[in-house]
């Protein structure tokens, strides 16, 4: 009888251990939404450093609305939307949102030298914290995971980091933001 309860006790353990670890696995990801590149999926996450070497995780900047942008210093679509990206940031960074605590823009470069991406975000003056690069051109590990073979490319994620639209350049960037706001 002993033995009995010894195994009914470890057994009760590990399944301890498994509903725990199944709950702590499901908050991380939001139900229902399995991780890809469409609308409704969760984006995938993503781990690059930024210009001084400091990893920033994508997946850290949920609870704000956020642009996943790719672009490069030397591509000339790219820095002529920058304007619209740095209006579009400064007039919705710190708007108030129905269901998000704000407006981040986690920029990936496809740059291959760290001199002129840091020279493109001071000159076209791309204000928010969160540039990455891993300075790897084309080849970007962000790029394949995003399947990304042009740039200008973007995502825009709500608060849980889900994909609710893709490909937003000059005013339709603030008019999805616009929506997402209170008013």
């Amino acid at each position: 009888m002993k033995r009995f309860n010894i195994i009914l006790a470890l057994a009760a353990v590990a399944f301890a251990i498994v509903a725990f670890t199944t709950k702590n696995t499901e908050q991380a990801q939001p139900k229902g939404n399995a991780v890809g590149l469409e609308i409704g999926n969760l984006a995938p996450d993503l781990k690059l450093s930024d210009p001084n070497g400091k990893v920033i995780d994508l997946y850290s900047l949920r609870g704000s609305v956020v642009l996943v942008d790719f672009w490069a210093s030397w591509c000339g679509p790219c820095r002529g939307e920058n304007p619209n990206v740095v209006a579009t940031y400064n007039k919705y960074h710190s708007a108030k949102f129905k269901a998000a605590k704000g407006f981040k823009i986690y920029s990936v470069s496809l740059d291959r030298d760290h001199d002129p991406w840091i020279g493109a975000i001071k000159h076209d003056g791309l204000i928010w914290p969160d540039h990455v690069s891993d300075l790897k051109g084309w080849q970007s590990s962000a790029a394949a995971a995003y399947g990304v073979s042009s740039i200008p490319t973007n995502f825009l994620l709500n608060a849980d980091g889900v994909i609710i639209a893709k490909g937003l350049r000059g005013e339709d960037l603030a008019n999805e933001l616009e929506k997402l706001t209170t008013k």
